[in-house]
């Protein structure tokens, strides 16, 4: 095994171990920091692959914006310490059927499919990638480049919405004014 082997191992263990706390720790808040984890884990593998503007990209849309209003709309919820109820069993079983339909289909397409080796050398001009990132003809991404900006707009609405209800069921604080005895 070489040492680039190891290291995408190791980079995909730790996107696969914070992904699987993300979603079985209790503690909301948690979940959000390992969510946050996973995804600079996936930046990680970016710079591995040596494609700087991806992770770059990774980093300030998904971690610098996605999760910080996520982490954000925690905070608003007032429920940050609170922990999560625990899943019903049928959920638990379900999920972990998923996951392994998922593996075994994925093995399956994975040794199915022959997969050919690219001789050419991808090239990540920052200035290339502008171009098309902007460009509407069929070279471009002007498109995907629209949906992230959407995505963006929907996690901020989406934290606003659970602040929103979240503070709605808060119990009402008792005045402290006492009337004037007659």
């Amino acid at each position: 095994m070489t040492a680039s082997q190891i290291i995408f191992y190791f980079i995909a263990a730790f996107i696969l171990g914070c992904g699987l706390l993300a979603m079985t720790t209790r503690k909301i808040f948690r979940s959000a920091v390992w969510l946050l984890f996973s995804l600079i884990g996936v930046s990680a593998l970016y710079f591995w692959l040596q494609v700087e503007f991806l992770a770059a990209v990774q980093i300030v849309v998904y971690v610098g914006g996605i999760v910080v209003l996520i982490i954000f709309s925690v905070f608003l919820t007032q429920q940050s310490g609170k922990e999560m109820p625990k899943a019903p069993l049928t959920r638990t079983i379900s999920s972990i059927l998923a996951v392994l339909f998922g593996f075994a289909f994925t093995y399956s397409l994975i040794y199915k499919t022959n997969f050919q080796t690219a001789n050419a050398n991808f090239d990540a001009d920052v200035s290339r990638i502008g171009t098309q990132m902007l460009n509407t003809g069929d070279q471009g991404f002007a498109l995907p480049f629209e949906v992230v900006s959407i995505l963006l707009l929907a996690a901020m609405i989406g934290c606003i919405v659970i602040a929103m209800k979240s503070s709605s069921h808060l119990p009402k604080e008792k005045s402290t004014v006492s009337k004037p005895e007659l």
